[in-house]
């Protein structure tokens, strides 16, 4: 028996709100089975879930390695990582890029990991999505080690931009907090994907007493070499599971450090779904305007309501929130014969099971079993 359509308010407890017929607007159509509890049918309701919001941003992990060892992702001996026959090939992330995009409306994809410098199929797996017919906008998350190497090659295939990890630029603190002596070799990443030509944002987090101090310092760094910094706090995606509340430096705190040199006005360009709050940012003893910083408050100031994120793990899991130990394999159907249609069921099922949001930054927050380095930033 075919499953019935039900139409009605994509609305909800937390759902966002919007123009009629917008992800989340009153009178927005939600696409369900008559059991009411998982969306079947056409591509046309996308990754819905049960709270409006629709998934158009695509995060996929390409490896669990990593070449550093930060103290806020990984123990310094490493971890057990999965072997590589169990991670996605490049034809599989293809499949599963096309059809975020074909079938769902994705228009963003962002490959991270671990580090995904460290697939040898790097340019391999870019070309094939930058090629599909309703191609994404592709980016890169990365520490930048070996991407002076890789960088102009990553251009031509197709990314667009790359978003680097760098807490420091004081090469000592970076060899504290990464357990590893490299920042020369980040930066020459830095400088070689800047002239092959793409956009730049440098992703850092602030640990207490180690680095925020010269918060300040960090920024003006960026500022002066056209790098869009962002703040991101320090979430609790440890797999040692050591994160203390106490110990994190807040957006608060963060916006209070750079105050010390800079005026920062809140930018008023739309969010859409951005994680980072945005703020332009003057010199504050000259009053002369410098550029753009973000702030990501994951934990203190949380934006679950305008989530547009769905995940890939390395191992082919659906992840609807990186705070969520939910987790939908849709790598091994499709090894075990699995139709496109199948599959994304199953992801589009994943998505609509979203939670509301991952708690805030109390009891109530999920503390992951897999860390970052195993679900992908």
């Amino acid at each position: 028996m075919a499953p019935a359509i039900l139409l009605g308010t994509t609305g909800g407890p937390g759902g966002a709100t919007g123009a009629p017929g917008a992800p989340g607007a009153p009178g927005a159509p939600v696409v369900a089975t008559g059991a009411a509890d998982a969306p079947v049918g056409t591509a046309h309701a996308g990754l819905v879930d049960r709270f409006g919001r629709r998934a158009i941003d695509l995060r996929v992990s390409l490896t669990e390695r990593c070449n550093l060892r930060c103290t806020y992702c990984m123990p310094a001996a490493g971890l057990p990582f999965a072997p590589d026959d169990a991670l996605m090939t490049a034809a599989e992330i293809e499949r599963l890029v096309r059809l975020g995009t074909s079938r769902f409306g994705v228009r963003k994809v962002r490959f991270t990991g671990g580090e995904p410098m460290l697939r040898h199929d790097l340019v391999d797996v870019i070309a094939r999505c930058a090629a599909l017919p309703d191609a994404p906008e592709l980016s890169l998350t990365t520490n930048a080690i070996g991407l002076a190497h890789r960088a102009r090659a990553l251009s031509d295939a197709g990314l667009r931009r790359v978003n680097v990890s760098l807490d420091t630029v004081d090469p000592d603190v970076f060899t504290t907090v990464t357990r590893r002596p490299f920042l020369d070799k980040v930066i020459a990443g830095l400088t070689a994907a800047h002239d092959a030509g793409l956009d730049i944002k440098v992703n850092a987090v602030l640990l207490r007493g180690v680095n925020d101090g010269a918060a300040p310092e960090l920024l003006r760094w960026c500022l002066e070499r056209g790098y869009e910094l962002r703040f991101i706090e320090q979430m609790p995606l440890d797999p040692d599971h050591t994160w203390d509340r106490t110990s994190m430096v807040t957006a608060a705190e963060t916006r209070a450090l750079l105050s010390s040199s800079f005026v920062l006005t809140p930018d008023d360009a739309p969010r859409d779904g951005a994680p980072a709050e945005r703020y332009r940012v003057q010199d504050a003893r000259t009053g002369e305007a410098l550029g753009t910083v973000g702030i990501i408050a994951s934990i203190t100031e949380s934006f679950c309501a305008d989530c547009t994120r769905t995940r890939l793990t390395a191992d082919g899991h659906v992840r609807s929130c990186l705070f969520s130990d939910d987790e939908t394999d849709v790598l091994g159907p499709m090894r075990a014969g699995a139709s496109d249609d199948e599959v994304a069921e199953a992801w589009r099922r994943a998505m609509w099971a979203k939670p509301r949001d991952h708690g805030d930054d109390s009891d109530e927050l999920v503390h992951p079993a897999r860390g970052m380095s195993a679900i992908g930033g």
